[in-house]
């Protein structure tokens, strides 16, 4: 596997095949080995996984919008590697997609903060996509039509690490818009891939089940539906993410 390249800003640090990069940068933010732009990534061939470690000056509502600015940057950087009849999109509130299956995730965590609306120490944004399977098959494609490839979907030509340094150019860019003009343009990016905005939708949720009209989602990046009678509930981003009203982080 060849090294991926970075960004300026960012610093990248390897880990083998076997170790998760997200859990990594974690436990190396925890200890202040990591700090802001530290970028941890794998050298697994078969996906590209990668996090990235951020030091926010804004409340922890604010900060949870970096999980929609990876998002909106991973696609752009997935678009300009996979052919144009792949349709990449999500589900709320990390599911990422390949033509309707589930094709990765994107995972966050942050540091315990003594005030709701102080800033935590830190926060990791973590990504992680399937390029191909890489364990012996026990059935086909097309038989698991909840989960996919890169490779299933025929995009088998992409390499873990273009990949990353993609993703990671389009991430700083986003993070700088977002600092320049808010949340407006990445909640638009990111609706435009939404799968099922303003259409119905049933969701399964740590709130229990949910159905309504997929409005978009709010500032704290709770999912707004409207429901039957037409009141507007707001699913919450927190609690989904398990980093609800105790302020469990990582």
């Amino acid at each position: 596997m060849n090294e991926p390249s970075f960004p300026p800003l960012l610093t990248g640090h390897a880990v083998d095949a076997g170790e998760d990069p997200f859990e990594r940068a974690c436990a190396g933010a925890r200890d202040a080995e990591f700090g802001a732009g530290d970028l941890v990534w794998s050298r697994a061939l078969d996906r590209t996984a990668m996090a990235l470690v951020l030091e926010p000056d804004v409340d922890r509502q604010r900060s949870r919008e970096m999980i929609f600015v990876a998002m909106v940057a991973c696609a752009d950087a997935v678009g300009a590697n996979i052919p144009p009849e792949i349709g990449f999109t999500w589900m709320w509130p990390t599911t990422l997609r390949a033509n309707g299956a589930r094709v990765g995730e994107v995972r966050y965590a942050e540091a315990r903060t003594d005030a709701e609306d102080g800033a935590p120490d830190w926060i990791v944004v973590g990504l992680e996509i399937t390029l191909f399977d890489a364990t012996p098959r026990e059935v086909e494609p097309g038989e698991t039509p909840d989960r996919t490839t890169f490779f299933d979907e025929g995009a088998g030509d992409i390499e873990a690490d273009e990949l990353i340094s993609s993703i990671a150019r389009h991430w700083t860019t986003w993070i700088h818009r977002w600092d320049s003009d808010g949340f407006a343009p990445v909640h638009e990016a990111w609706l435009f891939r939404a799968d099922g905005h303003k259409k119905t939708i049933n969701l399964k949720t740590a709130e229990g089940p949910a159905e309504g009209v997929f409005l978009g989602v709010d500032e704290a990046g709770n999912l707004l539906l409207k429901e039957e009678g037409g009141a507007v509930r707001a699913l919450s981003l927190s609690r989904e993410l398990g980093l609800a009203d105790d302020r469990q982080g990582a």
